[in-house]
């Protein structure tokens, strides 16, 4: 056993000899052979990867429109964007040209980007004028369907004026004291006797104008108002006519309407704040002031909507106003709405609305205001007007050779207030509680500027 153990062992230590001398020769040949191509393998890999890395660099920089490519400038290298920056940092700090051609650029991108905008609010600006005209065409359809039949009470020089134009839109029945028979009929107009008012009803009048003087209106409407309560009566339909004054002051009429008309009467307040001199020519953008009385028996908020005005012509204005989107009961300050439930309202307000139309189309500068307010405003304005017009018109002035325009003015001023009746100039005096207190700021004027002359011609002595 000794022998085989020993044997085991030789046998053992050759062979592992013999290995020893295998893996020296193959780590020889290693060196020799293999090491120098495993070294040129990693070198080409280097060089693969740092091509592929450039490669990428480019392209990055050319999709980025040159905000990354350098640009040699001297021993210096800066970015496009930074040269960029740095020549309009320049030009604002030297004022020189570096960022010219940068801000021309912008400047033309801007100008065009403008001309693009106008030009897509011109269509706009195109659309809605076909769309106005549209509409108007529709309302002026709706208007001559059901053309409202127009009374005027008082055919004199306003009547006849407003009555002309009526005629347009619709029926005209005028009465008056006095006879126009031949003249209401070369208008094309119906002449009734107002010494026969039950007649004059009886034209199935949707409204009746009440164009009278100021002083005249009171006893008319007292008048008038029996023969209206019995008209509505006979008719059995518990409804009246819309009454619609025109006069020059507001209060007074106002009240005397909701006084003594019938409640079944509606009641629309205007001034037309220009007559048959002024608006000899056409209504277009002539004021038109009126306030919404009553509808239905309901009598109305004058304050509500005072800001609603309109004008007419399409150049001025592209929107029309909704007048009667709903309207404010007074006192209560309930909401009354166009489609509520109530026919007699709902044929009230177009009713009102379609001869508020007539205006409107005649080209007028639709003006809501309360009574009161108006009052107010006409004071310091016709009433001040047509006082100072009749002063100067008492001096008895006359032109001369050498009238300056201010002169001219003043003649122009005189001849268009006196052309007036006088009675006209008491009724604005006496029915405004305004004008009084416009005549004593007058005085009150007057009398400082001579007291100033005076004090300047002592002070000179």
């Amino acid at each position: 056993s000794c022998n085989v153990l020993e044997l085991e062992f030789v046998l053992d230590l050759v062979a592992y000899q013999e290995f020893e001398t295998r893996r020296s020769m193959l780590f020889k040949s290693f060196k020799v052979i293999y090491a120098p191509v495993l070294c040129f393998a990693i070198l080409a890999i280097q060089i693969i990867q740092s091509s592929t890395a450039f490669i990428a660099k480019s392209n990055n920089s050319h999709l980025s429109q040159g905000s990354n490519v350098t640009v040699n400038s001297g021993t210096h290298t800066r970015t496009k964007q930074q040269k960029q920056t740095f020549a309009a940092m320049s030009q604002d700090t030297y004022g020189n040209k570096g960022g010219e051609d940068s801000s021309n650029d912008k400047e033309s991108m801007r100008i065009k980007a403008q001309a693009g905008k106008i030009e897509e609010l011109k269509q706009k600006e195109a659309a809605l004028s076909r769309l106005l005209a549209a509409v108007r065409l529709e309302k002026l359809d709706a208007l001559r369907s059901r053309p409202l039949t127009i009374g005027i009470v008082g055919f004199g020089r306003f009547g006849q004026f407003i009555a002309r134009t009526f005629a347009d839109h619709g029926k005209v029945v005028a009465t008056s004291r006095s006879d126009y028979t031949d003249l209401a009929n070369g208008m094309g107009i119906t002449y009734v006797s107002l010494s026969d008012p039950q007649s004059f009803l009886d034209q199935n009048l949707d409204v009746i104008v009440l164009a009278t003087s100021i002083v005249s209106f009171e006893s008319t409407v007292q008048n008038l108002a029996p023969h209206l309560k019995a008209h509505i009566e006979k008719s059995g339909t518990n409804r009246g006519p819309l009454i619609v004054d025109v006069l020059s002051v507001k209060e007074h009429p106002r009240q005397i309407l909701l006084d003594v008309l019938p409640k079944e009467c509606d009641i629309l307040c205007t001034h037309p704040m220009f007559g048959p001199d002024s608006g000899k020519k056409g209504w277009h953008n002539l004021n038109f002031v009126y306030e919404r009385t009553r509808i239905d028996g309901v009598i109305l908020d004058s304050t509500n909507g005072q800001a609603d005005e309109y004008s007419s012509d399409d150049e001025v204005s592209m929107v029309r106003r909704t007048r009667s989107a709903s309207l404010v009961e007074a006192g209560s300050g309930k909401v009354h709405s166009v489609h509520e439930n109530s026919e007699a309202h709902i044929e009230g307000v177009d009713r009102m609305e379609r001869f508020l139309s007539i205006w409107e189309e005649e080209g007028c500068r639709m003006v809501q205001l309360s009574c009161k307010d108006h009052d107010s405003y006409a004071a310091n304005s016709q009433f001040i007007t047509h006082l100072m017009g009749r002063i100067l018109g008492a001096q008895g002035l006359e032109p001369t050779p050498i009238d300056t325009k201010g002169f001219e003015s003043v003649m122009k001023l005189i001849g268009s207030t006196t052309a007036d009746s006088f009675d006209l100039f008491y009724g604005l005096y006496k029915y405004n509680k305004n004008s009084l207190d416009t005549i004593l700021k007058l005085r009150n004027s007057m009398d400082d500027v001579v007291t100033r002359l005076k004090e300047m011609e002592e002070n000179d002595e």
